[in-house]
């Protein structure tokens, strides 16, 4: 007798089963992030209006900032701790250890006085220890470096370890932010040149000469989640409220259902066909490209501006938003962003709304190459997560394998901007949005279907070199289009006259009564 079959609705709970506990045990495991948040972020910013450098720091948990706000604010000049550490050799004049909080204050604190003192956590101290030596050594404000190696950029909120030092914490009336290893070399080298001395640079030489320290508040400031293999960074507040709005608003009745199962690319939007055909990669979600470019209005550019001000990638190798919208059920499951006929050097994906932390719905990296757990990030309005697609020499890097989990309640709107290798041709940037433009920003069709096919028939490379003199002829095209209407309106027009003058003169002559000669020969007499 053979064995009984299992009933369809059976093998779609085990299904539904094994996706749930493979989703568990990702989140279980892994990363999470933000940990962050705009209370404890602050900026370090120096330069002129030209050219302005800033750094992210973390905000101590003890204070002015504590109390204050986001409207704390110095401007001042920053020295180096000597020694670095707050600690040196001896420096009790016994070389016995000293209690961290009975630590005198610094050898060159006549320098540090009124200004921002730069120190680093390499002999241990705490946070208040290193605040209670700049505090009695005059200075401003406290600059802590985070000299951990493996850190990469992680920095954390710096607070009191045990009773003593909460009860000195109450007295620290300067503003205390910690700031990354690599932060730290940025700073201390701003103002160094090729001829510089070393020990100059290690003795402050290359510090600036001003900076201005401020709470970050509402101001984009960065996260560091993987420092390679995939390189990955968090920016929070990328995005205003009111812009995440907007992007919604423009892309609401354009949306299409994504269906990656039919093998077809589309190039043009990056919207890639599932590499495992008939299996959908991207399950339930609705997706539309708005193509601005280079007629994009006011929102867009600012937008544009500001993603390429604080990430250094220039706004000519970027995409426009592709806006994915995600109901109950949709994921997306785990791929690369890869467009063979423009590499994709690096992905922006930003949250449109915020996503209860019941609802799911993550961003996750399941395989970074660090040798840590999987990277989790919970979707946060106006968050950003960027993340290299490439190495340094601009290899693929299959670590950047990424994916969405399945959204549980609600909707999940995720704007995506993709950052090309090369820049954004003419034909891409203003000929395709001005084509859109009558149609809200959607492309017809009918241009994906035409580079698919010159694709399909050519070649990648040869297909867009065609693709390009069609698309940039369509303009040409219109204008002696228009041209020629207009002159054949103009020319008729002129006829129409013309005969209309005629005719008016033949009747006026036919109107008239003609002279007898006898009625003339009577006027000459």
């Amino acid at each position: 007798m053979a064995p009984a079959r299992p009933s369809p609705l059976c093998t779609m709970l085990s299904i539904v089963a094994l996706l749930l506990l493979s989703v568990f045990a990702v989140a279980s495991s892994a990363r999470t992030f933000p940990q962050r948040t705009s209370a404890e972020a602050a900026v370090v910013e120096w330069g002129h209006s030209a050219i302005i450098s800033a750094l992210d720091g973390a905000v101590a948990a003890f204070g002015p900032q504590t109390s204050m706000g986001a409207s704390f604010e110095v401007e001042t000049a920053p020295v180096l701790a000597s020694p670095i550490d707050g600690v040196g050799k001896g420096r009790d004049g016994t070389g016995d250890e000293v209690d961290d909080l009975q630590l005198p204050p610094l050898d060159n604190a006549a320098d540090v006085e009124g200004n921002m003192v730069i120190m680093t956590d390499a002999a241990g101290l705490s946070g208040v220890a290193m605040a209670k030596i700049a505090k009695e050594s005059g200075a401003a404000a406290l600059m802590v470096v985070n000299t951990d190696k493996d850190a990469g950029d992680y920095i954390y909120s710096l607070a009191a370890e045990n009773e003593a030092e909460a009860k000195y914490a109450e007295n620290v009336d300067i503003p205390v932010i910690m700031v990354s290893l690599q932060a730290g070399n940025v700073i201390t080298t701003a103002e160094a040149t090729d001829d510089m001395a070393p020990e100059v640079v290690n003795k402050g030489g290359a510090l600036p000469d001003r900076v201005r320290l401020y709470a970050g508040g509402d101001r984009p400031f960065f996260e560091d989640a993987v420092s390679n293999k995939p390189v990955v960074y968090l920016i929070h507040n990328m995005l205003t409220d009111e812009e995440c709005h907007d992007l919604i608003r423009m892309a609401e009745g354009k949306y299409d259902r994504v269906d990656d199962t039919d093998g077809i690319n589309n190039y043009l939007e990056n919207s890639m066909a599932s590499d495992k055909p008939g299996v959908a990669t991207a399950i339930n979600i609705d997706r539309v490209m708005l193509w601005k470019g280079g007629v994009a209005g006011k929102v867009v550019k600012d937008i544009d501006e500001r993603i390429s001000h604080t990430t250094g990638f220039p706004a000519e190798h970027f995409s426009d938003f592709q806006i994915n919208r995600h109901a109950e059920g949709s994921s997306h499951e785990p791929h690369f962003d890869i467009n063979p006929t423009n590499g994709i050097m690096a992905s922006i994906t930003i949250f449109l709304n915020e996503v209860p932390s019941d609802g799911r719905g993550e961003f996750v990296f399941p395989a970074p190459e660090d040798g840590n757990e999987p990277v989790l990030v919970r979707p946060t309005k106006g968050l950003a997560i960027v993340h290299h697609n490439t190495d340094e020499k601009y290899n693929f890097d299959k670590a950047t394998l990424h994916q969405e989990l399945a959204l549980r309640a609600g909707y999940k709107y995720v704007a995506k901007k993709f950052v090309y290798l090369n820049p954004q041709q003419n034909h891409v940037r203003i000929v395709l949005p001005l084509l859109a433009l009558p149609f809200g920003g959607k492309l017809p069709r009918v241009f994906i279907a035409l580079q698919n096919a010159l694709i399909d028939k050519f070649g990648v490379e040869t297909a867009e070199t065609i693709f390009r003199k069609i698309v940039t002829m369509i303009p040409v095209l219109l204008l002696i289009g228009i041209a020629s209407a207009a002159s054949n309106f103009v020319q008729e027009k002129l006829k129409k006259d013309g005969d209309g003058k005629k005719g008016g003169k033949e009747a006026a002559s036919a109107g008239t009564p003609k002279r007898s000669k006898k009625a003339r020969s009577k006027k000459t007499d």
